[in-house]
């Protein structure tokens, strides 16, 4: 299979693992912590963890490692949409021995229900993508489900620190501009909200054994046009980004 040969290419790559992670293995944490702005990955390193590191930047994608609670964590960007993610996310899992990758995004939401600011725990990404079946994921209607001990433990975390989290299904959309309204994009995806990611982080996560999490913030609705001021969004995104903190600290600690 063309994707198990491209695997093995790129198993020795001298002292970096890959062509796009410039880190040694020791420098990336068994949980990372990732936003799709590497620019985010860099202001999350210097407002929540301690004795930051930077490890990479090769292609602008910056990573980070440091202390939270005194458990070592990861952060480092994704980039835009599902290839990019699958890039970085497989290579963390495969090449580095990531345990753990918790996605931290914003999100636009197809129904009234979900207000700006609110907290999402993805339990299945919907996508037209062909990224899972391409790599030998079994996809049922176009569907894959989180990792269902990551999911709980993302709720119980969150009633544990107060935050008031709901769980959803996001729409993982190849393309950021369409003429779909959200009635048709609903009865499409069966999703409440929309991001770009999420399907090729779990497709991943399930082709290699390992545990994925996608943490949203409602950063926009598609149904009454809002979007969070930057302040707002600020706010918004520090609460999803300690709740993710903690789920990693807790899974360290399972």
């Amino acid at each position: 299979m063309y994707y198990k040969i491209i695997i093995s290419k790129y198993i020795l790559h001298g002292d970096t693992m890959t062509p796009h992670i410039s880190a040694k293995k020791d420098d990336i944490a068994k949980v990372v912590i990732m936003p799709g702005d590497p620019l985010r990955a860099k202001w999350i390193a210097e407002n929540f963890l301690k004795d930051i590191v930077q490890v990479n930047s090769v292609r602008g994608m910056l990573a980070y490692t440091g202390t939270y609670n005194g458990k070592k964590i990861t952060v480092m960007g994704h980039g835009m949409g599902i290839p990019s993610i699958g890039i970085y996310s497989f290579e963390l899992f495969k090449f580095y021995d990531v345990d753990l990758i918790i996605r931290v995004g914003s999100a636009g939401t197809y129904v009234r229900e979900i207000n700006l600011g609110d907290v999402l725990i993805v339990e299945n990404a919907y996508s037209d993508s062909t990224y899972a079946e391409i790599i030998g994921v079994d996809v049922k209607n176009k569907m894959i489900p989180a990792n269902n001990e990551m999911v709980n433990l993302a709720f119980e975390t969150s009633k544990q620190n107060g935050i008031d989290a709901k769980k959803i299904n996001c729409h993982s959309a190849d393309v950021f501009y369409s003429e779909f309204t959200c009635e048709e994009w609903i009865k499409r995806s069966n999703s409440e909200v929309v991001e770009m990611e999420a399907f090729g982080l779990f497709a991943n996560a399930i082709i290699l054994n390992k545990k994925a999490l996608c943490l949203l913030t409602c950063s926009d609705s598609l149904v009454t046009h809002e979007s969070m001021p930057s302040e707002e969004r600020q706010i918004g995104f520090s609460k999803m980004v300690k709740l993710s903190l903690k789920i990693g600290i807790n899974f360290y600690e399972k």
